[in-house]
Parts: C-alpha cells; structure tokens; sequence
C-alpha cells in the first residue's frame, strides 16, 4: 500500500477508556488499542492537515495485565483501571484529505512519506502517548508481524460492539463531530480495523473545522525539515 508505514509502540501503561465504565467516574481499559488511540499516535510522530492517517491493523505482543490506581480527578476518589507493560506493532498508511482542496499543492507523496519515516526513527514528532496523557510511550520503526507474539496461538477473542474513533468536520466534511464504534475480534493476536465509513455512527454535535492556509497558518511540504 503506498504511503505506509510500520512501528512498535510501547510504554508502561495506558489507557484505551470503554465508555461503558465512565459511569460515576470510574475508568476501565479496553484490552487493546482503539483505532483513534493509535490514529493519535500517527499524529504524534507526523500530522499536517493536508492528509489523514489510516490505521489498519495492530498486533499485540505482551500479555494483557490490568493494574488499578486510587484517583482523584475533580476531589472525588475514583479507580482506573490501566493496562500494564504493554506492545503493539501497528500497520498505518495516510490519504490526502479531501476536505482541504486548499491544501492540495501539498499533496506531496514522497516527502511527506520520507519525513513520516524519519520522524519515527527519532521517536515523533510530539510526546507520544496511549490513551491518555499519563501513559508516555515510544515508538521506532519495525516490520509488521517479526518476533512472537502473547497471542499468535490464540485463533480468534470476540470483544463484542466497542469504540472505534471520532469524526471530526475537517476529515469528513459538513459540521458534526460523530462518534464510531464496531465489533472487534482479535485473530491470532491481530486486530484489522474497519474503515472509518464502514463503522456505525452517532452525530455527537455541531462544530467547525478550523481553516489552514499555506504560508500562513501551515509550511509547505517543500519547506519541512
């Protein structure tokens, strides 16, 4: 697939939030990363608004282990429920975003493809995370599938209906935000990932996209380093 790119994260902790345990305060992870935890990743090592990252798959590589932690995030006392040590090698590739026609003398393949590369080789861009803030990460280039894997003899895991991302106006037009969800199932430590359109689907409300202009607000491709 053009414009592809494969590489581990990895971190001590992290945070995947089922919606279904928010109630009261409380916070639970999923068992694996969602597509719009690992989309931020993408972002956190190259972002610009002329394109948009497509996440296609992740492995899991380290045995799920959940560790609970007293919080208090408003002066109440909460739990979350974190994963521990956890890996994933994860395939992703980005599409030109075809709500910026603004931006299309930056539709740039190559450069872009060589600076997503190199950034990953220097660990991103930005602070890398997964989930939330407190669960610092790293990433580094790899070959999707190389080394073994918790799960490579487990056939198929079923996680039922979960959350797959956010959909904001400036990667699918009009001015609502939805939110996505679809059904997961880990085969032989591989999760594939629906495209975005192919997901269900909740108008969550009304919003704007914010505007980019070259030279202005954004540098063109040919002046990034």
């Amino acid at each position: 697939m053009r414009n592809q790119v494969s590489f581990k994260v990895w971190g001590r902790q992290a945070m995947f939030t089922d919606p279904l345990t928010r109630v009261g305060g409380e916070k639970c992870s999923y068992h694996f990363p969602t597509y719009g935890a690992l989309q931020g990743v993408c972002e956190s090592v190259y972002w610009k608004p002329t394109f948009v990252w497509r996440v296609d798959r992740v492995r899991v590589l380290n045995s799920v282990r959940t560790q609970a932690k007293s919080m208090k995030p408003l002066g109440t006392l909460s739990y979350y429920t974190y994963l521990k040590d956890v890996a994933y090698q994860v395939d992703a590739h980005f599409e030109w975003n075809a709500y910026r026609p603004e931006l299309k003398a930056d539709r740039v393949g190559g450069k872009h493809l060589a600076i997503a590369k190199r950034s990953l080789e220097k660990g991103g861009r930005r602070d890398i995370f997964l989930g939330t803030r407190e669960c610092q990460a790293y990433v580094e280039p790899c070959e999707f599938g190389e080394g073994k894997g918790a799960y490579d003899d487990v056939s198929e895991l079923g996680y039922g209906l979960v959350f797959h991302s956010f959909g904001y106006p400036d990667e699918i037009g009009g001015s609502e935000m939805v939110t996505r969800f679809h059904r997961a199932v880990l085969e032989a430590g591989v999760l594939n990932f629906p495209r975005p359109e192919d997901c269900m689907q909740k108008v969550i409300r009304e919003t704007e996209a914010k505007k980019f202009q070259l030279g202005v607000n954004m540098c063109p491709v040919d002046r990034e380093v």
